[in-house]
């Protein structure tokens, strides 16, 4: 079965968001593939007419039934929210839903009844305040595909940034940082790297955790007694790795020719600089799993939902991203 036969399924996140919102502008517009929605139709339908858009909800019953995108028609596996839904107004009764739909996507590229999957924001203090241990889509999705080592990456083109550490917090970071996560880390970004973007040897570049890569550890040890020996012993095993590179000097136009991927040493390091550089057409992508998953750089935006001020780029582009995945993959 290859991509022309399979669906790819995108979440609508969470329902008092931009998430239904970006999906309808997807759906509205010209699409390569099968989309197939996943969320509640009573949401969409309510969000459609807040919009005054024209967009016509296709309800099916299996991923199996997804047909060529045509644009104007969202083709929707429907889930309903179990709670009125207020753009803006988030309600913590959805927030089982809101992983219903991540679960049940998972479930479809589990199965090979699609795909990808693609997922528009969620809203992660509302799913723990709900009494759900939730700390982001890639942990969640590990859990769920039961991978042991889930590798988030945010990539533009070619500027590619990935994490050894994602949601923790600052205090927390430099325990983190252990031999043994970066090998795993590495491993995995390496292999993807080859496997889904089809680099046949990976540059990857590794930022110090601290400024000025420790100052020959005047400014912190974990340089020298984590991670240039890590470094060293996997570029033993083959991996063509630089660093530790000091954060302030890695993202230079010269640097970034010089790397197919940066491993930054926490979520805030990295971030924000592909993110300066290239906002609305970054996408989130978790190496690591055994299927493809994508996703957009921003959050719910809950100020802007069912105003028709929010943009549908970012989700295109993470559409476009699996589609590309899925094809270099399945053929």
């Amino acid at each position: 079965m290859n991509i022309a036969s399979r669906a790819v399924v995108v979440s609508t996140g969470e329902p008092a968001g931009i998430g239904p919102d970006i999906c309808i502008m997807l759906a509205d517009g010209d699409l390569a593939g099968k989309p197939l929605f996943i969320g509640s139709a009573g949401v969409l339908r309510e969000r459609i007419a807040a919009l005054r858009r024209s967009t016509r909800i296709q309800t099916l019953a299996a991923a199996a039934d997804a047909a060529a995108h045509r644009a104007g028609v969202l083709q929707l596996l429907d889930v309903p929210a179990p709670a009125e839904v207020v753009a803006g107004r988030l309600d913590r009764r959805n927030a089982a839903y809101v992983l219903e739909l991540l679960r049940q996507g998972t479930e479809l590229c589990l199965r090979g009844e699609c795909a990808a999957l693609v997922t528009a924001p969620v809203q992660k203090s509302l799913i723990n305040e709900a009494g759900i241990a939730f700390t982001g889509h890639t942990e969640y999705l590990a859990e769920l595909t039961r991978s042991p080592t889930p590798v988030m990456m945010l990539a533009s083109g070619a500027l590619r940034v990935a994490l050894a550490t994602t949601h923790l917090p600052l205090s927390s970071v430099a325990h983190a940082i252990e031999a043994e996560r970066l090998e795993r880390v590495l491993t995995v970004l390496d292999r993807d790297l080859k496997q889904r973007f089809g680099i046949v040897e990976p540059r990857i570049r590794v930022l110090s955790l601290n400024p000025h890569a420790g100052e020959g550890g005047a400014l912190g040890r974990e340089e020298i007694e984590i991670i240039e020996p890590t470094l060293q012993r996997m570029r033993a095993r083959g991996l063509k790795l630089s660093g530790p590179t000091p954060a302030d000097t890695a993202f230079t136009p010269e640097a970034r020719e010089c790397a197919d991927a940066v491993l930054a040493m926490y979520h805030d390091q990295g971030l924000p600089v592909i993110k300066a550089l290239a906002f609305g057409e970054v996408v989130n992508i978790t190496l690591g799993l055994p299927i493809i998953r994508t996703s957009v750089d921003h959050g719910t935006a809950l100020d802007l939902a069912a105003s028709g001020r929010a943009r549908p780029d970012s989700l295109a582009q993470a559409y476009r991203v699996a589609m590309e995945l899925a094809e270099r993959q399945l053929g």
